[in-house]
């Protein structure tokens, strides 16, 4: 029995530092390619113990321009089969939003 939930905890930590992975893939796409100067994950990848298997990955963004955003967007949430990927501005999200990036967000 122990070592069945050794497994799963293996499995799950796999999981995560695979979505890491594809995090930094995606913050490389958004500087790279569309000019962003920060990007951050918040949600419940930025908490262990809140990410699981069915979790997305949350990410928010400083310096694309509003007229790159949309094609930014479809860039990072196509690439992954795998994930979900939800992209968000932070100089144009709502109030509430914002602060939950800056109390949880870790920069990459």
């Amino acid at each position: 029995m122990i070592r069945k939930g050794l497994k799963i905890q293996s499995d799950s930590d796999r999981h995560r530092e695979h979505a890491w992975k594809t995090a930094r893939t995606a913050s490389h796409i958004l500087r790279d390619r569309f000019g962003a100067f920060r990007v951050v994950v918040f949600g419940s990848l930025s908490r262990p113990p809140d990410f699981t298997q069915w979790s997305d990955i949350d990410l928010a963004t400083c310096g694309i321009s509003p007229d790159r955003f949309s094609r930014a967007l479809a860039a990072v949430t196509g690439f992954s089969q795998e994930f979900e990927i939800d992209l968000t501005d932070v100089e144009t999200c709502p109030p509430s939003l914002l602060k939950i990036v800056e109390k949880e967000g870790i920069d990459l």
